[in-house]
């Protein structure tokens, strides 16, 4: 990428910050969600089914709010919408040790994921494939991976909070964790572009201007130096079929990993000591990691359908596997092959719709995407929960639900074709 004499592309240093951010950000919220749900549930003016709503109505709120947010980042400087989404999330973190009823249990974790999509993934994701155009999926790949350190350095420290100072204490401490662990992030390294600093995507020369006509810049993208206009538009991406098996496809995809994730706990907890729990839900995100990173690296070299079709076989058979966990050994690997589906199905939706449509018009894609896939990890935890109770507080009917959806997916995404051709 640069020889020992050429400065380090600044965009490296985006990614960084954004791994840093999301390890707060995501850290606090999508994998401590079954801490929230637990600790929720100890109420006795709630239980299991109603705090799986209200993680479901979390990322709901998170999906629809993801529109305003993509045209923000889109226009306006990110570092904004991100701060403004910490401090949100922050005030609605520290709320829930104060709700007593359920209205007001639905709305802190409607402000909860209000923040969290304004300080989370459309923001991050759109930063990095502005700063990347060749090596986009190793550097999406390491920016993700803070969706997984926040599972394994936060989630084990909010549990220990938890359970040594109650959560009544401990939840408004962790909301001032998420606001002093992200704005400053945001606002000492984060850049809108490479072009705000007088760079080049990938810290290379691009070739000179070339003019081109209205009408062949709306067919395949303009060929001008500024990176913001390489892709095609919303309009033009959503009438093809790839778009919509991706999008329909995860919905499916993320009620199967967001419910197996919400549940995960009480799984553990079903069949493990509570000291063997502690440990065994760190599998999850550790896997995550490892996945992800290996995943980053293998899709510069194989094809990334194959590679996404893979991972969705993987997903199926791991819920399964959970669904069955007849000993330890069985929910192990279960939550391991989860984990390394986990890191690689999040950071290959943003991903493939970049590969696919560019990042012309990639916040405002992305922001549909993810608001139609926010239908399923708003339904997963919640159907999930409606199995265990049904199912006599057991979760093996849970997590073959969360098997089928994931193969639904699956089916649907391959539907979709292979990506178009830019």
């Amino acid at each position: 990428m640069t020889d020992s004499k050429t400065p380090l592309y600044y965009g490296w240093k985006i990614v960084i910050a954004i791994m840093a951010l999301l390890t707060f950000s995501s850290g606090l919220s999508f994998y401590n969600h079954a801490i929230y749900l637990n600790a929720l549930a100890a109420n006795p003016n709630f239980d299991v089914q109603t705090a799986s709503f209200a993680v479901s109505i979390f990322f709901l709120s998170g999906g629809i709010t993801g529109l305003w947010v993509a045209k923000w980042v889109q226009d306006y400087d990110p570092r904004i919408c991100i701060s403004a989404g910490a401090v949100i999330s922050g005030i609605a973190l520290s709320s829930l040790a104060f709700v007593q009823q359920v209205w007001q249990l639905y709305i802190a974790f409607i402000f909860f994921g209000i923040g969290f999509s304004a300080s989370s993934l459309i923001p991050a994701t759109t930063l990095v494939t502005r700063w990347f155009r060749r090596r986009r999926a190793m550097a999406l790949s390491i920016a993700s991976t803070g969706l997984s350190l926040g599972g394994v350095l936060l989630t084990p420290l909010c549990v220990l909070m938890v359970e040594s100072l109650g959560f009544e204490t401990a939840a408004p401490l962790m909301g001032l964790l998420y606001v002093v662990g992200v704005i400053p992030i945001a606002w000492i390294w984060l850049r809108a572009s490479p072009e705000s600093m007088g760079l080049s995507v990938d810290g290379v020369d691009q070739e000179p201007e070339v003019s081109v006509s209205e009408d062949a810049d709306s067919e395949a993208g303009s060929t001008s130096t500024d990176s913001t206009f390489d892709g095609i538009t919303f309009k033009q991406a959503r009438g093809t079929r790839f778009f919509w098996g991706i999008t329909i496809g995860y919905i499916f995809l993320m009620m199967a990993q967001v419910g197996g994730i919400a549940h995960q706990y009480g799984l553990a907890r079903e069949h493990l000591t509570e000291a063997q729990t502690a440990i065994a839900v760190a599998i999850l995100p550790i896997a995550s990691i490892i996945g992800r990173l290996i995943g980053g690296w293998l899709i510069d070299r194989v094809s990334i359908r194959l590679f996404a079709i893979g991972m969705m076989i993987m997903q199926a058979f791991s819920l399964s596997l959970l669904a069955l966990s007849a000993n330890v050994l069985t929910l192990c690997l279960g939550l391991a092959l989860f984990g390394a589906t986990v890191g690689n199905l999040l950071m290959l939706q943003p991903l493939l719709i970049a590969e696919a449509f560019g990042i012309r018009e990639y916040a405002r894609i992305f922001a549909v995407a993810n608001l139609m896939s926010s239908w399923g990890t708003a339904a997963g935890p919640a159907v999930l929960g409606y199995a265990f109770a049904i199912n006599g507080n057991f979760y093996s009917l849970p997590y073959w639900i969360a098997a089928t959806a994931g193969a639904f997916g699956l089916c649907l995404f391959v539907f979709g074709g292979r990506l178009r051709n830019i």
